[in-house]
């Protein structure tokens, strides 16, 4: 076996974003890391995807789609997350935090060997993917925000009872119709106990 002489702390780093707690500013019935959100996402905007393609005519990578994903708050192992309402509080503040995150993708970048780095560009520099993968992305995002109010509130939880109103509206004025057919068809049931999944097999 040939002897590797690079060494590199890009993945130590990655691997820490298990520990980034998400909704931060609220009480959680269960809490959320960014590494099973960044999952969640990924298969979200990977389903998404093949949803545009085979119903509305896209042409979409959904395998490049999801990878991208997965990537999608990578710069929270060093900037932490943000909680939302902090983040547009301002234009001057969502303007700052940019600004953050983009030093944060250089910095992660700047940890891969130099011949991984064009590889990886694509996934760590948000401005590098084409649009529509962008757009299929936060819209993923979006559910999976969704989602995790749905549970807060399943659980007894009104602390979430405000976020779920407004995520949901932005849901419903979205103008994707692969939007609309996963939130008919697949959201309904995340809400069901084990049981009850069993039951509708």
């Amino acid at each position: 076996m040939k002897e590797i002489s690079v060494t590199s702390s890009f993945y130590a780093y990655l691997s820490r974003i298990r520990w980034i707690k998400r909704w931060g500013l609220k009480r959680n019935a269960h809490d959320e890391n960014v590494m099973e959100h960044s999952w969640e996402v990924s298969v979200i905007a990977h389903t998404l995807a093949l949803i545009k393609n085979r119903y509305y005519g896209g042409a979409v990578d959904a395998n490049a789609i999801a990878t991208a994903a997965l990537y999608h708050d990578i710069t929270e192992v060093i900037t932490g997350d943000l909680p939302t309402p902090i983040k547009y509080h301002s234009s001057a503040i969502n303007a700052a935090y940019k600004q953050i995150e983009k030093q944060a993708e250089l910095e992660l970048l700047a940890l891969l060997p130099l011949e991984l780095r064009a590889d990886f560009e694509s996934l760590i520099h948000h401005d590098k993917l084409p649009e529509e993968h962008i757009k299929i992305i936060k819209a993923a995002d979006k559910i999976s925000a969704y989602l995790k109010c749905q549970a807060e509130l399943k659980a007894g939880n009104k602390e979430f009872e405000i976020a779920a109103e407004q995520i949901s509206l932005a849901i419903g004025e979205s103008d994707q119709p692969e939007v609309m057919f996963f939130m008919q068809a697949f959201a309904p049931s995340c809400g069901l106990t084990l049981d009850g999944l069993m039951k509708t097999n």
